[in-house]
Parts: structure tokens; sequence; C-alpha cells
């Protein structure tokens, strides 16, 4: 498959060179302002999803231990898979959080 039907695909636009190889110059160039607040904004809508999700599975994981702790199920199967989404994504949610404090002190100690 050609890469150029590939980004049409994605809708990318601008991406081929002069000698069909990708570069991200043609994105770049004269939509420079754009293109930085849609990085951005793009990066925080994931970051907010990802945390909605995480949320999500603690909601559930809390649900399936009330139903057990309640006698509505026996099925402990069920109840293990949403302790271990839980906790899994809520280490991946807390790893993440870790990484960008320790980006963000590392730029406040940069000196100008």
């Amino acid at each position: 498959m050609d890469i150029s039907a590939i980004n049409a695909h994605m809708g990318l636009t601008g991406l081929n060179g002069v000698d069909g190889t990708s570069s991200l110059t043609g994105v770049l160039t004269g939509k420079k302002d754009k293109a930085e607040g849609t990085l951005f904004d793009s990066f925080l809508n994931t970051a907010i999803d990802n945390i909605k999700t995480t949320n999500s599975y603690l909601s559930d994981a809390e649900n399936e231990q009330i139903k057990f702790a309640l006698g509505e199920t026996e099925n402990t199967h069920d109840l293990t898979i949403a302790l271990q989404k839980a906790s899994t994504a809520l280490q991946y949610t807390v790893a993440i959080r870790d990484k960008v404090m320790e980006a963000y002190r590392e730029l406040m100690q940069m000196q100008i």
C-alpha cells in the first residue's frame, strides 16, 4: 500500500515530499500556530480520556466487590478480572503522572 493512500485514509495532507518520501515540513510550514495548538489539544484530550477510562475501571471493580459482598454473584472470575484491570490502569496512570511531574520539575530547574 502506498503511503499517500494511508495519508488520504487517515485524513493527513501535506506529508509527502517531492520525491515521495514522508516529511512533516508540509504540515508545519505556514501552519505552525495551528499545529502547535492542535498537538497540545490532542495530548490533553488523550490524557483526559485515559483518566476517564481509569475511573471507569475503578468504578466497575467497586461494583463487582459490592455485588460479591452482598451475595448477588458468586463469580470470583469477574471480580478478579475487574480488580486486575483497575489495578493495572491505576498503576499506568500514576506512572504517567510521575513522568509528567518529573519533566515539569526538570523544566522548572532549567536556567534561562
